[in-house]
């Protein structure tokens, strides 16, 4: 068995509720992104916390949906939408594979203390 993933890759940047399966999804993909579900398209759907995604694509003969949980103290890193107002963002294969791994929460709240602590020296 070999598994062919789509060139296109877009992340939604609102959560939704993962309860949902193949055709709630695919329903999300076509009224509120814009897409076509069917198209050689992935979508990755995220939970609020981003500690649990899923990932849906049609291979063309039926929908495929990849669930993934993140261990305890690490999340998603979802990509910043620009425009504010957009809905999803497209990635590529790599960014979708880093977000995929996730980040240690601890790490990135240490990354947002440095970072602070920094602005703070350039306007003190």
């Amino acid at each position: 068995m070999s598994l062919s993933l789509p060139s296109t890759i877009w992340v939604a940047t609102a959560p939704i509720n993962l309860r949902l399966s193949f055709d709630r999804l695919a329903g999300i993909v076509r009224a509120e992104l814009g897409g076509d579900p069917k198209q050689p398209l992935l979508v990755m759907f995220h939970n609020r916390r981003r500690t649990h995604a899923k990932l849906l694509w049609h291979n063309g003969r039926g929908y495929c949906l990849f669930y993934q949980r993140l261990d305890r103290g690490r999340t998603f890193r979802i990509p910043l939408a620009i425009p504010p107002e957009a809905k999803s963002v497209v990635v590529s294969g790599r960014e979708l594979q880093l977000i995929l791994e996730g980040i240690d929460q601890k790490l990135l709240r240490k990354a947002r203390t440095v970072v602070a602590a920094l602005r703070a020296e350039r306007t003190g």
